[in-house]
């Protein structure tokens, strides 16, 4: 990270993560002067402020490898990979909207029946 003058500190260390909605978050690490641990106000401003997380969820996370809700949507789960989505629509010659409609199944079927009757 640089200040406002852009240069860069060197005795902490930053780390950013970009969520979908364009906001950055940011924590610092860095350590108390005379080696103590970090007081209870303090731990609560980075998980709040920094991290964007309540503390069961940040535990959560490290001890089992929960992820926090970010606001990135789950695929379904039958949903179609992109690469055959885009052989249905620009080799086949399918509408979107008839794509979207089919299962997986279905689509690997009509890729397959254009590819060995060629049509």
């Amino acid at each position: 990270m640089r200040d406002a003058r852009g240069r860069t500190g060197t005795h902490h260390v930053t780390y950013e993560f970009a969520l979908p909605d364009g906001r950055i978050l940011r924590t610092r690490i860095s350590h108390p002067v005379d080696r103590s641990t970090y007081g209870s106000s303090l731990w609560s401003h980075i998980l709040r402020d920094q991290l964007h997380v309540s503390e069961p969820e940040f535990w959560s996370c490290v001890r089992d490898g929960v992820r926090p809700d970010r606001g990135i949507p789950e695929p379904p789960a039958e949903a179609l990979p992109a690469d055959l989505v885009y052989l249905l629509i620009t080799r086949v010659g399918l509408d979107e909207s008839v794509v979207a409609a089919m299962s997986k199944a279905e689509a690997v079927e009509r890729l397959n029946r254009y590819w060995t009757e060629g049509g």
